[in-house]
């Protein structure tokens, strides 16, 4: 898709979720009063860098309105993921996205940067248009999965086009993926459950996979247009 195509798409799509630029920022304060640490808020991303890289790939733009669009670069998918400077281990995140038709992407947790890709060591939650994409035939990758290894209850993903509704948890081995106000998945990472899950997965084949209790944050380039708003995390200790 091309550059104007990829602005025509966000222009023109919406959704009842989130906000723009100017209420995302009014609302800050009031964030960090509640723990909350903004990520993006439609203007700034200095919180954010390249997977392995010092700075925002090129491929990422704010557009009007204070959205995050990836326009990705055709023969060097996988090469704009990005990543928070900061780590985080024990954490509440909410965000919203929005796919291109036929698109895939995801979001990286507890993601080191020891191996080439960050799916070598991040958990996933998938992010993909589950009636364009092959990935969303299978429950197990669909949208809001842990990538390969724990399938949603229940389909409440909105189409392609449209804003979706994030909040992973993660406290200790406790993990939480909610889509649009349904908790839909939840497991305990580094069980026994999980590491049967894991070897019998295509990760059986990276060591790093889903060691780290702390980690980076990642937002996927997988090749295909994915736009994020409204990016926000807490750091959970005893008192949430």
């Amino acid at each position: 898709m091309t550059l104007p195509g990829v602005l025509l798409f966000a222009a023109c799509t919406s959704g009842t979720e989130g906000g723009d630029a100017a209420s995302a920022q009014k609302a800050a304060p009031e964030a960090a009063a509640a723990g909350w640490q903004v990520l993006f808020d439609g203007t700034d991303l200095s919180r954010w860098r390249g997977y392995r890289q010092d700075t925002v790939p090129a491929a990422w733009r704010i557009e009007d309105g204070g959205v995050l669009a990836l326009v990705p670069r055709p023969g060097h998918e996988g090469e704009a993921t990005l990543i928070t400077r900061e780590r985080y281990g024990d954490f509440e995140l909410e965000l919203d996205w929005r796919i291109s038709e036929g698109g895939n992407s995801g979001i990286f947790y507890r993601a080191t940067e020891d191996y080439a890709r960050i799916y070598e060591s991040g958990p996933e939650m998938q992010i993909v248009d589950n009636a364009g994409h092959p990935d969303g035939k299978a429950p197990i990758t669909s949208a809001g999965s842990n990538f390969a290894l724990y399938a949603p209850t229940s389909d409440v993903t909105h189409p392609a086009g449209e804003w979706n509704h994030v909040r992973i948890v993660a406290r200790g081995p406790h993990v939480e993926h909610w889509l649009n106000g349904t908790k839909i998945v939840e497991y305990e990472q580094w069980s026994d459950d999980w590491k049967a899950r894991v070897a019998d997965s295509k990760f059986a084949a990276m060591p790093g996979y889903g060691k780290s209790p702390t980690g980076y944050i990642g937002l996927q380039d997988h090749g295909n247009p994915v736009w994020f708003r409204d990016i926000r995390i807490r750091r959970l200790d005893a008192g949430h």
